[in-house]
């Protein structure tokens, strides 16, 4: 059997405290994690589309998926010790790395379901010449520290030297969307991220992340712009 190079996992608990199932629940016409299934199904590069969950809940959605390349999806069972508040993200990604056969992952967190098939493509391409891949954005934000005495300290900016927006390039947020590694690097580093690091810019509305109901209002309202819904 040929070892798949590229499969995607995303993530799906369902033990979600601020929007109760909020990986399935419906946002501009469909369930969130279809928004990342879509992307990564239709993505030629990628092999296998795994879903790792705990929930049957979850688990029967998933598998009423019923679109083009559905045949790319399968739905693997994660462990009590990996779907508790405390387990991390990498718990998932080492659980799934320990059971699965595979060259490289393509990691995405459907809390952002702005992420695009052209992204997932984008970091793919430039993953041969770094360790890892992480989604950013753009931000041109001043930020500041906050000291032990009250008072802050700015962060990557000179307050003498403030440049216009126009003339800055901003920094880069992580935005928790996708990240790319091998499965040797994630045995090496116990880490979604190692060694030398690259990045794909995402657009400046992939920002926002879906971790309370006021982000679920925003997210919605940009997914019914773009996609004319």
């Amino acid at each position: 059997m040929v070892k798949e190079k590229y499969v995607v996992l995303i993530p799906a608990r369902g033990g979600s405290k601020s929007i109760p199932l909020k990986n399935i629940q419906t946002i501009a016409g469909q369930p969130l994690i279809y928004w990342s299934l879509d992307a990564s199904v239709n993505s030629n590069l990628v092999d296998k589309v795994y879903v790792s969950t705990d929930s049957e809940i979850i688990k029967d959605c998933v598998l009423s998926y019923n679109k083009k390349n559905k045949e790319k999806i399968i739905v693997v069972d994660r462990s009590k010790e990996a779907s508790t508040d405390t387990a991390t993200t990498e718990d998932v990604m080492l659980e799934f790395a320990d059971n699965y056969d595979f060259e490289n992952m393509v990691f995405i967190q459907c809390t952002n379901p702005l992420v695009t098939t052209h992204d997932i493509n984008e970091c793919i391409k430039k993953h041969p010449n770094f360790d890892s891949i992480l989604s950013t954005v753009v931000q041109k934000r001043f930020y500041w520290s906050l000291n032990d005495d009250g008072s802050i300290t700015e962060i990557g900016h000179d307050i003498r030297k403030r440049p216009r927006r126009q003339d800055w390039n901003g920094v880069l947020a992580e935005n928790g969307s996708i990240y790319v590694i091998s499965k040797e690097n994630l045995y090496k580093g116990k880490c979604r991220l190692y060694g030398k690091i690259g990045t794909h810019i995402m657009n400046d509305d992939s920002y926002y992340e879906i971790d309370e109901p006021i982000d679920w209002l925003i997210i919605e309202e940009i997914l019914k712009k773009k996609h004319n819904l």
